[in-house]
């Protein structure tokens, strides 16, 4: 019987690493897409709102000139501050439907997240899956050959 005991530990041994390993990849893949998109949607927001500064900057009587195509089409101030301004709150609530998504998958996976921002949880939750698998490996008993 003891060596089906032992077959039965190494099963379980082999399945609680998999097991492990999964979370790990999963765990960063969903960090790693929630991170790039985040930052993406941030860095045009922040370029929205530094266009937003300079058009505010000029004087009234200036024209301003949009982009179509290969041609600019002049635009009255108040539509291209309008249209400028509707695109900043999309992009605001973009990095916001994101982080409800991170805490949707934080919440799949069985975390609760309290105080801290939900990627921040991500990343604990992988360096805690690589932490384990270094122990499982560092502690395994050595098999003869």
């Amino acid at each position: 019987m003891s060596l089906s005991d032992d077959t039965l530990r190494k099963h379980c041994r082999v399945q609680i690493l998999l097991q492990i390993q999964q979370t790990a990849v999963q765990s960063q893949r969903a960090l790693n897409i929630a991170q790039q998109q985040m930052a993406a949607k941030d860095r045009d927001r922040r370029i929205l709102q530094l266009t937003i500064d300079e058009i505010s900057q000029i004087e009234e009587d200036v024209n301003l000139y949009k982009g179509v195509g290969k041609m600019f089409m002049m635009v009255p101030r108040k539509t291209m501050e309008d249209e400028l301004k509707s695109q900043e709150k999309e992009l605001s609530d973009d990095i916001t439907s994101l982080g409800k998504k991170v805490k949707a998958q934080i919440t799949a996976v069985g975390l609760r997240a309290k105080s801290c921002l939900q990627a921040k949880y991500l990343e604990k939750q992988f360096n805690d899956a690589q932490s384990q698998l270094r122990d499982i490996f560092h502690h395994a008993p050595k098999q003869q050959q």
